[in-house]
């Protein structure tokens, strides 16, 4: 059921988006019209022209970091500070379809958490950049164990008590929505993924794509350690197992004798297994 206030936050991070902003702003008021609602627009340490652009608004919240802190960060400030359980994210940058924001919120009705999947019609975006995100998705995929059309849209609605038990693992940079969506999948939360289309970005895009290709990874595999530590770790020991295997059929059928590289790889697949279900062991018990 529909919380009780029957209104929610719409947060809207922002970083240099002067181009933007202004008519991001405009387009929302006309989308949400008369539905009980706050705009908190979370200025990120701007140093362009956005936080006077801002300042003349008198229809938002607005809160504003001293320094840049990260998307994740900006996200994180608007969350704290909502009035309403249900919760709304978009990018100020005007390449999501706004229009979409009622119909996200309307359907946690259902769902903890409901993504926008860019996965529609008209989505434009490079796809040299999205490829190598093709393999960590798959990835993510394995270890939450389904389907994740689109792992870090920005254009998404959720309820704000659930966010906020996840609050102190969520990174305070672009990787922020990977990690919660991984994080509610991964615990069995219902989660929706509905098709939207993606427009091309105005003004300069404030990815790094190889620098952030790395993070990314690095962010899925510690992620799947923190929330699946079975699924992430359990490979690696059965790698050692497999060599193991091997060294000792080495050992018996041909020196007929037992070497020290065996007993190594036994002891260490061993010990990483004990590592994997000692840390299975506090995920249960701190998710409990």
């Amino acid at each position: 059921m529909m919380d009780s206030d029957d209104g929610f936050s719409l947060i809207v991070p922002v970083f240099n988006e002067e181009l933007a902003i202004a008519d991001t702003l405009d387009r929302l008021r006309e989308i949400i019209g008369d539905q009980r609602h706050e705009i908190i627009v979370v200025d990120d340490g701007s140093t362009d022209g956005t936080s006077e652009i801002l300042a003349q608004r008198s229809d938002i919240r607005c809160l504003r970091h001293a320094e840049n802190l990260g998307y994740g960060a900006a996200l994180k400030t608007g969350i704290r500070a909502a009035r309403h359980e249900l919760i709304a994210i978009a990018d100020g940058d005007g390449t999501y379809p706004l229009e979409e924001i009622p119909a996200l919120v309307r359907r946690l009705q259902s769902y903890d958490m409901v993504v926008g999947a860019r996965i529609g019609d008209n989505v434009q975006y490079s796809r040299i950049r999205s490829f190598p995100k093709v393999f960590l998705k798959l990835y993510a995929q394995w270890i939450a164990r389904h389907p994740i059309p689109d792992l870090n849209s920005g254009l998404r609605a959720f309820r704000r008590r659930v966010v906020l038990s996840y609050l102190k693992v969520l990174p305070n940079g672009f990787s922020f929505t990977t990690t919660i969506t991984v994080a509610l999948l991964a615990n069995r939360h219902p989660v929706e993924f509905r098709p939207i289309d993606y427009a091309k970005r105005i003004g300069k895009s404030k990815i790094q794509p190889i620098r952030d290709t790395i993070r990314f990874a690095q962010l899925i595999v510690r992620t799947g350690i923190y929330f699946a530590p079975l699924r992430v770790i359990m490979p690696v020991a059965w790698l050692f197992f497999v060599a193991a295997a091997a060294s000792l059929y080495n050992d018996v059928f041909r020196l007929g004798d037992l070497t020290d590289s065996s007993l190594i790889l036994l002891g260490a697949g061993t010990q990483i297994t004990l590592f994997a279900l000692l840390a299975d062991m506090v995920d249960k018990r701190s998710s409990s």
